[in-house]
């Protein structure tokens, strides 16, 4: 179903598919399309509103009653890495950090294909070929970067191996971390969290105060992660706050928790018009 505002781009509603964060549920998204001469605006203002990109589209779960999906996003300049994280940048001391434009490579779809395959083998993405793959990082009408995490092996340190890929927006106000994936061999190095803390560090060099996470679950053991990250914010009930306990937030459903699409996307603002 397609929904309008007057000199605003359309935005339209998915069917419901199963939910891959919460068992048993079905999620929706809000979604609307990524192009033209001002999209960047467009994708710096709708993230600031709970949206995420994928390729040249930007959406938004509005599933029927279901408010458990939030956007997450770390305020750099609060940020204290707690001491298993320092301990973490230690062991991972000698991955060098790598910034590239967003271009596919062989080398970074095969260990997406290895990440893939331990990690999310019953997945969305898990038919992905190597044209879809660079259609994901390439497809892209916004200043987006692929960051390589690359560095020795434990049997022979001259070699020079990549780790982790992590395709990275560049916002007005912080980086987006779109998508990630990592060598699941790696599992000590605990590589996920690596890359989010070496974003931040990224984001406090580049001055920009957030880095962006995607969403985050209450009562997804997936999302757990993302809550033990200080200074965190989330976007609920429209605005950005402290995520305080995660233990307070719920993932109950209730028939009246979601606004009716029309009222949601009239509460959308949109970047005025040069």
């Amino acid at each position: 179903m397609r929904h309008t505002l007057p000199h605003a781009p359309q935005f339209y509603v998915t069917a419901p598919q199963p939910c891959p964060y919460l068992h048993g549920r079905a999620e929706r998204k809000l979604f609307t399309a990524l192009h033209g001469e001002n999209a960047s605006e467009l994708n710096n203002a709708l993230s600031r509103q709970g949206f995420r990109r994928s390729q040249n589209v930007l959406y938004r779960p509005s599933c029927e009653s279901c408010t458990a999906c939030m956007s997450a996003r770390i305020r750099v300049a609060d940020f204290k890495p707690s001491r298993t994280q320092r301990r973490l940048l230690r062991r991972n001391a000698a991955l060098r950090r790598l910034s590239t434009s967003a271009w596919a490579t062989e080398e970074q779809y095969e260990l997406f294909r290895g990440y893939l395959d331990q990690r999310h083998a019953d997945g969305g993405m898990a038919d992905m070929d190597i044209f879809e793959f660079a259609a994901m990082v390439e497809e892209t009408p916004v200043k987006s970067r692929v960051i390589e995490y690359r560095g020795p092996t434990a049997h022979d340190a001259d070699v020079d191996r990549l780790a982790a890929v992590c395709l990275t927006d560049v916002l007005d106000d912080g980086l987006s971390l779109v998508y990630s994936f990592y060598d699941p061999s790696m599992a000590q190095a605990s590589l996920g969290t690596h890359i989010i803390l070496d974003h931040i560090e990224l984001a406090r060099s580049s001055g920009l105060p957030y880095v962006y996470l995607g969403y985050w679950v209450p009562g997804s053991r997936k999302m757990d992660y993302k809550a033990r990250f200080s200074a965190l914010e989330i976007y609920k009930g429209g605005v950005w706050q402290n995520i305080g306990d995660p233990q307070t937030h719920s993932s109950e459903t209730h028939p009246l928790s979601v606004d009716p699409i029309v009222e949601q996307v009239a509460r959308i603002s949109l970047p005025r018009p040069e």
